[in-house]
């Protein structure tokens, strides 16, 4: 792993605006000189350099990271496993990508039906066609499972031999979805989030045991402020999460018990959103990502869920996504910044962050790590990077348009161990 995390003892001095760290989570492996505190952060120009082939790995000249190019639109990578010629890419930044052990990688947006690679050497391997209504995501522990859910209830897919077992018949429920989208597992892979039309096709969310395949209590949507965009499961499977839009592009939110109990309702538009959830170094579900709102509008923030209580975690900038699919590398998410040098420049934004992406401690100290410029231009939603990293964070994709807006859109690996990222490229 490149981040596991340290005890750490924090000291407090009465009168002192911020607190004194005696000694901070330093991530194991990793020379001190690597990271930085955002204060300290200085704006670096995207070096030019020539769209990669495929499987050509190169350095970053800036970071010193390997990436690899993994994904070319318009190319047969295989026999049967096709791209398409305007993108060939990984879903999205809070959606797992590598299974549990990193032995697969799962490229499902422009792949023709749902296509496979090698988690390490990003080989192709294998194509699965599913069912249009089938929406299928990494079990968290299982490594040769998949969670998928249908309209009419749950299964687990083995995509090797294509295997499917049914863990949930939805009988007078209907509409089942995961998310839909945004939905993940808990860590241990027993509860997820299900939102459905109920039998009397009112909308509802409700928390299912993929261990036993029972069903928690309803949670009305309906009275809830606006339409119901998505609801998940959280890291620990206490909490039900659920996120409304509103007819003016509104975004509040709410937190619910797995049984139904309202705990939280923040009210305020995305804050935060584009996010993802994760646990604190004490073991309490957070959802870290960019707010839209005032006193932080535009700040990476992080927001307890038990009691909304907010910390910032990087200051005001071009922060577009966040992920926290390293789920084995506690204490980190990873950063997708957008933008470009001469808005960064003008704007002089305090985290001074466009096209890379950024490791950063959610402990609230603002220690971060650069990883790899993007070489992304902003242009359409297929087109924003959504870097999402592996279990252990030792790998991270991302999309590129490769600096040019309108060009087709490839997937590429940054490989974030140093050790590795000394070598030279192949």
């Amino acid at each position: 792993m490149l981040f596991p995390a340290r005890p750490r003892l924090t000291v407090r001095y009465c009168g002192v605006a911020a607190a004194i760290v005696a000694l901070v989570l330093i991530p194991a492996g990793i020379a001190h000189d690597a990271h930085e505190q955002i204060t300290s952060a200085r704006l670096i120009a995207t070096p030019s350099m020539p769209l990669p082939a495929l499987g050509t790995r190169y350095m970053d000249p800036i970071f010193d990271t390997a990436v690899r190019r993994v994904t070319e639109p318009g190319r047969a990578l295989a026999p049967r496993i096709v791209c398409a010629r305007d993108a060939c890419r990984h879903r999205y930044s809070s959606t797992q990508a590598w299974n549990a052990d990193q032995s697969l990688l799962l490229i499902d947006k422009g792949c023709a039906d749902i296509c496979f690679l090698d988690g390490r050497t990003f080989q192709p391997l294998f194509v699965r066609r599913v069912s249009a209504d089938q929406d299928c995501k990494w079990h968290p522990v299982r490594a040769e499972q998949m969670i998928c859910v249908h309209s009419g209830g749950v299964a687990s897919w083995t995509p090797r031999s294509n295997a499917w077992q049914s863990v949930f018949d939805a009988g007078p429920y209907s509409n089942l979805a995961f998310g839909p989208y945004k939905g993940n597992p808990s860590l241990d892979g027993r509860w997820i989030v299900l939102r459905a039309l109920d039998p009397r096709s009112e909308p509802v969310a409700f928390a299912l045991d993929l261990d036993i395949g029972r069903k928690e209590a309803d949670i009305p949507l309906r009275p809830l402020t606006g339409d119901n965009h998505y609801a998940t499961i959280s890291p620990s499977g206490r909490f039900v999460y659920v996120t409304q839009l509103t007819s003016d592009g509104q975004e509040p939110a709410y937190v619910f018990t797995r049984d139904g109990q309202l705990v939280q309702h923040w009210p305020e538009h995305h804050r935060p959103g584009h996010g993802d959830m994760t646990l604190d170094a004490d073991g309490r579900d957070v959802y870290v990502g960019i707010s839209k709102s005032a006193p932080d509008k535009y700040h990476v923030i992080k927001r307890r869920l038990e009691d909304g209580a907010v910390t910032v975690l990087a200051a005001y900038g071009n922060a577009s996504h966040v992920s926290a699919r390293n789920i084995r590398q506690p204490g980190w998410v990873y950063v997708t910044y957008q933008g470009s040098h001469g808005h960064t420049l003008a704007m002089g934004y305090p985290s001074p962050f466009y096209g890379e992406i950024v490791a950063l401690s959610i402990d609230g100290g603002g220690m971060f790590r650069r990883i790899a410029h993007t070489h992304a231009v902003d242009h359409d939603y297929i087109a924003e990077s959504h870097a999402s990293p592996s279990p252990d964070g030792s790998q991270v994709i991302f999309a590129s348009n490769w600096g040019q807006a309108g060009w087709p859109v490839s997937s590429f690996v940054a490989d974030t161990t140093p050790s590795l990222a000394a070598g030279r490229p192949d």
